[in-house]
């Protein structure tokens, strides 16, 4: 016998609680948790009945080749691994107005016209038609085949797919506007979201089609919804970047078929989103030559190398506490360096506003980015420049010393090939395998190693010049 019970489930986090409170037991949020009734049926109709005997086999075996298929859009089958693979299920999230349906779009498109055999479907939750048409004439892609419609109701859009032949690729705009009619929840609660998603997801494993669905994130930047959401499907994709640039970031967070951490950066442009298909030449076009609190950092983002330009700012400070802002950087990590340059290496900035910045919009994760923001600092502190033809990158310790990082070999070749004369490194081992490659990859580039931050300043004081960097790379 059904049994109707209220039962209380958290919009940030989706854990279910018997009675309401004001703050979720688990995530710690505050005035989120939401009453529904559900029906539940009773202990003994859950133990009638015997269910069908699974099957064990071994990990060994034939199984089927996962085959992908590119969309032709470089920088985005880059994040997916190589391309889309049938039956995956990708969540795309990111900031309001970001570019999510215009990024979704041109994917539709470019398959649509890569394969015209195949069916790439476009449904919207959120615009009317005529709304997905104009944002199509003003990308350029009003000739292409996308398949448009406006549905909300789960029932519909499924009955429709499963009729629905040669379907390759379908984008769902967007999942917290979906509803499934036999849940009394409003669209985008916890139980719609994860219901709605399940159904969809269901049936693109059992069609073969990829589906995208697209989500809102809350103000803490997180996916909207039940975390349960990404756990459910095969990839999610975070799409990044400040309002005040023009650069995009799609970012790789999970994906069951390929490398995580991957990103695809993207122009946003008149005409829509253009590929960045050499993003450390475009983010170091615009740097200055002679401007102290510059330096460029060889990083990492995913498996591809990247030059990007980090600039700080030092300014005498009236205050008793001074400012710490920060931009595309971990503010705590900062607050480390600047207290091991005090605590090791007599070096204060306690009477300094210290700013720092990412140039391009950026965010660094690694902590190989450290000895580039050390350089910075004492670039601004001392208002000498930095070497131009220079990179640099290291990792720094608490008790100063700079520690070696991965991937030497393709952050050298990343700068050798932007004509980049001069690298600034941690000192490796003797017997690290990676020192013979790190140092002779080309003769072009010149490696000067260092094993402390005192050596950093050595090597930046009073004056960085030629000659003086000469003599200090050979008594290292």
């Amino acid at each position: 016998m059904a049994m109707n019970k209220p039962q209380f489930i958290c919009r940030e986090c989706g854990i279910t609680q018997s009675k309401w409170a004001g703050q979720c037991d688990k995530c710690g949020a505050w005035n989120t948790l939401i009453e529904q009734h559900t029906n539940e049926r009773s202990p003994k109709g859950l133990t009638k009945g015997k269910g069908q005997k699974i099957e064990f086999v071994g990990l060994k075996g034939s199984e089927k080749k996962t085959y992908r298929i590119p969309t032709g859009i470089t920088e985005f089958d880059r994040v997916c691994g190589g391309g889309l693979v049938p039956g995956a299920t990708l969540l795309v999230g990111g900031d309001p107005g970001i570019g999510k349906s215009t990024l979704l779009l041109q994917v539709a498109a470019a398959f649509a016209t890569k394969d015209r055999t195949a069916r790439s479907i476009y449904i919207s939750g959120e615009e009317a038609i005529d709304q997905v048409r104009l944002r199509a004439r003003r990308l350029g892609l009003s000739d292409t085949t996308v398949e448009l419609a406006t549905a909300t109701n789960v029932r519909d859009i499924s009955t429709t797919l499963e009729s629905t032949q040669n379907a390759q690729v379908v984008v769902a705009d967007s999942i917290q506007t979906l509803y499934v009619d036999n849940l009394d929840s409003a669209p985008g609660s916890v139980a719609q979201v994860r219901a709605s998603a399940q159904e969809l997801i269901h049936l693109a494993k059992r069609k073969g089609f990829t589906l995208f669905l697209i989500s809102h994130i809350t103000k803490e930047g997180m996916i909207a919804g039940p975390k349960i959401l990404e756990h459910m499907v095969d990839t999610v994709l975070y799409f990044e970047g400040e309002r005040g640039h023009k650069f995009r970031i799609l970012r790789a967070v999970k994906n069951r078929f390929g490398a995580v951490d991957e990103n695809g950066i993207f122009e946003m442009m008149d005409i829509g989103l253009a590929e960045v298909l050499n993003p450390s030449a475009i983010f170091l076009s615009d740097r200055g030559r002679e401007i102290s609190g510059s330096c460029v950092f060889a990083g990492n983002e995913g498996s591809r190398p990247m030059l990007l330009e980090i600039q700080a700012l030092t300014a005498p400070t009236s205050f008793g506490t001074p400012r710490r802002a920060v931009v595309g950087w971990d503010t705590g990590r900062l607050n480390m360096i600047l207290a091991v340059f005090e605590a090791r290496c007599d070096l204060s900035f306690s009477t300094q506003d210290v700013y720092l910045n990412v140039a391009g919009g950026l965010r660094i994760t690694e902590p190989a980015a450290d000895l580039a923001v050390a350089a910075a600092l004492v670039s601004s502190l001392s208002n000498v420049p930095f070497l131009h033809d220079a990179i640099i990158f290291g990792e720094i310790g608490l008790s100063g010393e700079i520690r070696a990082v991965s991937r030497y070999e393709s952050r050298l070749k990343e700068a050798e090939k932007l004509g980049f004369a001069r690298a600034i490194t941690p000192r490796l081992p003797d017997n690290d395998g990676s020192r013979n490659s790190a140092t002779s990859i080309e003769k072009g580039i010149k490696v000067i190693e260092l094993s402390t931050l005192n050596e950093l300043l050595d090597l930046l004081s009073p004056k960085p010049s030629i000659s003086n960097l000469q003599t200090v790379d050979e008594q290292l």
